[in-house]
């Protein structure tokens, strides 16, 4: 819980915070102190502030309350078509092992705490997490996740039971200089998930466009999240999501009919939201956002507000499944556990790395068996080794692929391949590189284009191959050999595990 503070770690673990952003910069931390560009007491209104004050100790439902979002229903939602009165949106909802509540429910985590200080980093209230305090002057960064439970999901694969989630990363910028303002909360980057694919993340790094609260859309009857920064109702790739935009999901209300269509992201998926089919966060009096939203006096007028909890333990929904037979709600609540905030030393570099590397997810391998006009085995690794390289023109990756084949394996190449994405279900790529033939001992430029398609086994036969990998897929495409003049022109195909 405690850890002896660096000055290497101290500049990179306020990596997030308030000078970069006063500056419209969403990508580095640093002292507010050292850059400030506002009065000390003027912080409201930098990009991500949701609070400002003196008193070191929050609980940790306060904490959520400031930072909880606003959720946009489609206006066909289907677990909301009997509902006339929009202000009597019930949706999300209590698990049905919990109390039921008398309006809508959203449920959170603080599931990580980073720490620069020795000493009590938190306080646990022994049977009510709500009232758990944290202590501000020994935190530097949080993680925190709300998750949004429906009794059911509508479209292809439905089935009762659904829980999607929202996480937050998070700042805690001390002050030193003011005695009224000497803790501010700032979210940095909230990551909107869908489908529980990792690549289909929908990621906002906050800056000055950003309304607050966060607004979130959620997907038509099969409720994935993503983020609308301007809370206009209008989903617009780029900049309602900025970060890996091509594998970005999005927002897809056409997936509940069924209907087939292109992996991509297309405009016409996605319906314009109306503002009363808006539910409401719980904000306290004190935030920066509750008096846009109050109307003759009233903190959302005509609309429902949603209560938090925590999210519930493991042992809870185990006893209902165990009573009830109703096993199949086990599967979603595995996403917590009670035993949280997980605390983090920032003196400890590989502590540091892993809170604040969001895309571990991109670390990836690809195997698959490689048929030309041989038969061998390829794999793909990313360009930088240990990352990936996503080009910022134009939203694709570039990756290593090597391949042996023929006799023993005993040919080799090597190329660079370019994809626009990494999980749109059919795409295009490009590579070119070096192809060596043992046999008559020469190496030949090569190069080779085509399509992949990628497909996702959870629902499908193949589902026991989950483990390995979500997606598998199929590279079919065209060889060719040489620089000036061509040779050798064939065919190519590769299938195999991952999503390159």
């Amino acid at each position: 819980m405690s850890g002896g503070r660096s000055p290497l770690l101290s500049s990179l673990l306020m990596l997030v915070a308030l000078a970069g952003l006063v500056l419209g910069s969403s990508a580095s931390w640093a002292q507010i102190d050292v850059q400030r560009k506002v009065p000390c007491c003027d912080l409201y209104g930098t990009t991500g502030v949701v609070w400002v004050g003196e008193d070191s100790l929050m609980t940790f439902e306060r904490l959520a309350s400031y930072c909880a979002p606003a959720l946009e229903f489609s206006p066909d939602e289907p677990l909301l078509r009997d509902i006339k009165d929009r202000s009597k949106i019930d949706m999300p909802t209590a698990f049905p092992f919990e109390k039921k509540p008398s309006g809508p429910v959203v449920h959170y985590k603080v599931r990580t705490l980073l720490t620069d200080k020795e000493g009590e980093v938190y306080r646990r209230v022994p049977g009510d997490l709500n009232d758990s305090v944290i202590d501000l002057s020994k935190v530097s960064g949080a993680d925190l996740d709300f998750f949004f439970y429906y009794p059911q999901e509508e479209g292809l694969g439905r089935h009762r039971h659904d829980v999607e989630s929202a996480e937050m990363k998070i700042a805690i910028v001390r002050q030193t200089d003011c005695e009224k303002c000497r803790f501010a909360i700032l979210i940095h980057r909230v990551t909107a998930k869908a489908h529980g694919i990792l690549w289909y993340d929908n990621t906002l790094t906050l800056n000055r466009d950003t309304i607050l609260p966060i607004h979130l859309f959620v997907e038509e009857g099969k409720h994935a999240s993503c983020t609308d920064q301007n809370a206009d109702g209008y989903y617009m790739p780029g900049y309602d999501v900025n970060e890996r935009v091509n594998d970005a999901w999005g927002v897809r209300d056409i997936m509940r009919t069924g209907a087939i269509y292109t992996g991509g992201y297309q405009g016409w998926q996605t319906k314009v939201r109306r503002p009363e089919d808006m539910v409401y966060p719980p904000l306290p009096p004190d935030s920066p956002a509750y008096s846009q939203w109050v109307v003759d006096g009233v903190y959302a007028k005509g609309h429902a507000v949603y209560s938090l909890r925590p999210f519930p333990t493991v042992e809870a929904a185990q006893a209902y499944a165990d009573s009830s037979g109703d096993k199949a709600i086990m599967r979603f609540v595995r996403k917590g556990h009670y035993d949280w905030p997980e605390v983090l030393a920032d003196s400890d570099l590989r502590a540091v790395g892993r809170w604040m590397d969001e895309e571990n997810f991109v670390k990836s391998l690809s195997i698959s068996l490689r048929v030309d006009n041989d038969v061998g085995i390829s794999f793909i690794f990313p360009l930088f080794i240990v990352k990936n390289f996503n080009d910022p023109i134009s939203g694709g990756w570039l990756v290593n692929r090597i391949y042996f084949k023929d006799q023993g394996l005993r040919d080799f190449g090597w190329n660079i391949l370019f994809t626009p994405s990494a999980s749109r279900w059919i795409d295009s790529y490009f590579s070119a590189g070096l192809e060596t033939d043992h046999e008559i001992s020469k190496t030949y430029f090569a190069t080779e284009f085509g399509v992949k398609l990628r497909f996702i086994v959870e629902e499908s036969p193949l589902k026991f191959l989950k483990p390995i990998t979500d997606f598998w897929g199929i590279r079919l495409g065209i060889r060719y050999l040489g620089y000036n003049s061509f040779s050798d022109l064939g065919y190519v195909m590769e299938f195999g595990a991952g999503t390159f």
